[in-house]
């Protein structure tokens, strides 16, 4: 019997361990969710993307909690961006 023991020592991620680091990325408005205008903004190239405040984090991002404040109604990109998955990890990397 082989184990993999490549992840053992990370840390699961989970709501109560995630850094939002995901909420640091430039975000595509794709579809109509009903994403609030007040955190819609139009990018330099003309398209719509999620607003971001001067401290680069997301403007619909609770600075305390770390949880999205418009989470029914969040891009589609924030609904396929899995925690916990490579992408995830990547950007929790790249940001600690």
């Amino acid at each position: 019997m082989t184990i993999d023991v490549t992840n053992l020592n990370e840390p699961e991620i989970t709501c109560a361990t995630c850094q939002a680091c995901c909420c640091r990325l430039q975000v595509l408005i794709i579809s109509d969710t009903g994403v609030p205008d007040e955190h819609i903004e139009e990018a330099e190239w003309g398209g719509e993307v999620m607003r971001r405040l001067d401290d680069g984090w997301c403007s619909a991002l609770d600075r305390e909690t770390k949880m999205c404040t418009i989470y029914e109604q969040r891009p589609w990109i924030c609904r396929e961006f899995e925690m916990g998955s490579y992408e995830c990890k990547t950007e929790r990397t790249d940001n600690m």
